[in-house]
């Protein structure tokens, strides 16, 4: 590990954790810690992944730290898996964290490997989605067992063809894109939405093509879980245990990091956190993979809603600060389509019309930061580096001059800026 003192936070799928963890923490403040910087790891295929992650991540921060600052260090380890700005190569990587479903994962590997081009078997792919994220189809295609506060997404539950077609469009329109950001004419490819060129090589003409959008839609069966599972181990582990360690320890300064799922699970811990308990200095969210209407009163498109996080902000005695990039494809183009086809937000035919639209209502915060919340602050990076980051209160900072992917987080500049909303630097 790079940094010290050092805790490791551990959590199951339930958001459980060893019995002796917040007493560990606590313990730090006795030792002269004065902030205990809390950072939760999104997409990673083992443990040992995540601890490496904590200590690059953490490596910058010594030498940025004031006088008189003592600093701790903790990284939220929980059962998450990859999750990169491609489609996920290795399929039965998912088995580390959903070791209960290897059958199923062994299926849905084959059918991908062999892309059989008939019907049946993209029936039998939909139907093993459905059991690998505990979806059933009800009558009209309607959720079954999704759970009452998630709705479930509609591409679990559609026609597994069109679903596979939509996403196949998906990956062609942003593979022309890619094509002329390459190429920096800003002329276009004259492609528009259609196959880049060379496209399909090895899926074959008609319904074979169509497994290279599969691919995809496994990956977006895999981020719902994921994001049930970040927001539960936020709400019913993070959380109550920071309210143990606020009581153990009053004086201690928390500052909770999170990238991409584990930025849900920071959000979702202000809503664990016991009543009357504030522990909380900061927060800080790196390509968060969350909705950028999470802190909302009122949903722009709809006003008689709120966001899930609302008002969740005003737990956090300092700033809370997204940052995010235009660069980030998982948070820029799958992200919003996966979040179209949830529940009632969006029916498939609509979907379809809106590949390639920037309508905002399904967007990341790690996209375009905090939206609809009003007095929000929207910062460049190289402003928030020479002047700071605002001493509470939301803000955005546009990170895309050093952030090029969704996991392009170990950077100093992004130590830089968690330094200082937390009110520790130099």
């Amino acid at each position: 590990m790079s940094v010290e003192p050092y805790r490791e936070i551990t959590f199951d799928k339930e958001g459980d954790g060893p019995a002796g963890q917040p007493a560990a923490l606590a313990a730090l403040a006795r030792q002269g810690v004065t902030d205990l910087v809390v950072f939760a790891h999104g997409w990673n295929s083992s443990p040992a992944g995540a601890t490496r992650l904590c200590s690059d991540f953490f490596e910058p921060f010594p030498g940025l730290l004031a006088p008189g600052v003592e600093a701790g260090y903790a990284g939220v380890i929980w059962p998450s898996m990859m999750f990169t700005g491609e489609p996920v190569p290795d399929y039965r990587a998912l088995v580390t964290v959903l070791p209960e479903k290897e059958p199923v994962l062994d299926r849905l590997t084959e059918l991908l490997v062999t892309a059989p081009a008939d019907e049946a078997a993209f029936a039998e792919f939909g139907a093993l989605l459905r059991e690998l994220t505990d979806v059933a189809a009800g009558e009209g295609g309607r959720a079954g067992a999704a759970g009452p506060r998630e709705p479930v997404p509609e591409f679990l539950v559609a026609d597994p063809v069109e679903v596979c077609a939509l996403f196949t469009e998906a990956l062609e329109a942003d593979a022309v894109r890619r094509e002329d950001l390459g190429r920096g004419d800003g002329q276009g490819s004259g492609h528009g939405s259609g196959p880049a060129e060379g496209f399909g090589e090895g899926f074959g003409e008609g319904l074979r093509r169509y497994w290279k959008g599969a691919r995809e839609v496994l990956r977006q069966a895999t981020y719902y879980v994921m994001k049930k599972r970040a927001g539960h181990v936020g709400e019913f582990g993070l959380g109550p245990l920071l309210g143990e360690v606020a009581r153990a320890a009053p004086r201690l300064r928390v500052h909770l990091v999170g990238h991409s799922m584990g930025a849900r699970l920071v959000a979702h811990a202000l809503k664990g956190l016991p009543s009357g308990a504030r522990p909380v200095a900061s927060v800080t969210l790196l390509q968060g993979a969350f909705s950028h209407y999470a802190f909302a009163d009122r949903l722009p498109h709809d006003s008689g809603r709120s966001g899930a996080l609302r008002d969740l902000q005003n737990r956090v005695r300092g700033p809370v600060v997204a940052c995010y990039s235009r660069h980030d494809t998982a948070l820029g183009v799958f992200y919003p389509l996966a979040s179209r086809l949830a529940g009632d937000s969006a029916s498939l035919t609509r979907a379809a019309g809106l590949l390639g639209s920037d309508d905002p209502r399904w967007a990341a915060i790690g996209h375009d930061g905090v939206q609809a919340v009003p007095g929000t602050v929207v910062r460049p990076l190289a402003t928030v580096l020479r002047e700071g980051v605002p001493a509470s209160g939301c803000v955005s900072v546009d990170t895309a001059d050093v952030v090029r992917s969704h996991s392009d987080i170990c950077r100093a500049e992004l130590a830089r800026v968690v330094v200082s909303a937390a009110r520790t630097g130099r």
